[in-house]
């Protein structure tokens, strides 16, 4: 028994050391053959419909233009570096340069993704991405997302930076609750913030604007506002209100257009896909 434990390490000893030493031969082997190519191409892959930077900037970062990657031995090619370039871009969330065995490097860059546009007070214009993130604005092209325009105070330093005033990360928790939902996306076209650091949506349809106050509470002051729309503004027309404020919790107060008078009408709680209001929860003042 101990006879036959003995062997079994020999043997699995033996087959690890096989392998190493194929494995270095291998490698000994792709180092030998690659010592003798030559960078013949270089292809560029850019997934998406979104185009912030397009291939000619990629060669102008890579410097082809200059013919400095095509006709140079592999071996003098430092892939990583021209990762490390290419990841410096601002637009340029993730880059991955590698070459295959015929000497054609192959770069394979993932974008970043606007959600929403500034315009802040001091006359700055720029993105916010997917991951919080503010980015430039492109002459290449010009991304459909939601714009924020008003007294927003955040700063734009003209490179990849991370938000940092309560109000930038505000209305990027809104326009994220947003994007989330197609109802929203369709009908809110624009967000405001006035004087008092207080969120307003610009819907697409009605002459009104919605005051959300804060980022605090979404769902309910969204749910609140289906409401709104679902049972009153029916009964008295879209353009009645100048100002429908979901900003407290509980109720929805709309402002005339007319007279500026306020209507006051109590949320109630939608279960489900549907939604009921009593007759007694509309009251003019």
């Amino acid at each position: 028994m101990f006879k036959k434990l003995i062997w079994k390490r020999i043997l699995i000893g033996s087959a690890w050391t096989i392998c190493l030493g194929g494995l270095v031969a291998l490698m000994s082997f792709i180092e030998f053959k690659k010592s003798g190519v030559f960078c013949k191409a270089v292809k560029i892959y850019i997934p998406g419909n979104q185009y912030f930077i397009d291939k000619e900037e990629v060669d102008n970062i890579l410097k082809l233009h200059r013919h400095q990657l095509v006709g140079r031995n592999m071996e003098s090619i430092n892939l990583h570096d021209l990762e490390k370039k290419l990841r410096a871009n601002p637009f340029i969330e993730s880059a991955k340069v590698y070459a295959d065995m015929d000497g054609v490097i192959k770069v394979e860059i993932s974008q970043r993704q606007p959600v929403m546009r500034v315009m802040n007070q001091a006359g700055q214009d720029f993105y916010i991405d997917q991951n919080g993130l503010k980015i430039p604005m492109s002459s290449n092209f010009t991304a459909k997302v939601l714009v924020a325009n008003g007294f927003i105070d955040e700063a734009y330093g003209g490179k990849l930076d991370t938000l940092h005033t309560n109000i930038a990360k505000q209305i990027y928790k809104t326009v994220q609750f947003i994007n989330k939902d197609s109802l929203w996306t369709a009908q809110i076209a624009q967000l405001y913030v006035n004087a008092n650091h207080e969120i307003e949506l610009i819907p697409r349809v009605g002459a009104n604007r919605i005051l959300l106050g804060n980022a605090d509470s979404l769902e309910n002051k969204f749910r609140n506002l289906l409401v709104f729309y679902k049972q009153a503004l029916p009964q008295v027309g879209w353009d009645r209100y100048k100002i429908i404020n979901v900003k407290f919790a509980n109720q929805v107060v709309g402002v005339k257009s007319d007279s500026f008078k306020k209507d006051s009408l109590k949320a109630v709680t939608a279960k489900a896909d549907s939604v009921k209001m009593g007759k007694d929860t509309f009251t003019n003042n």
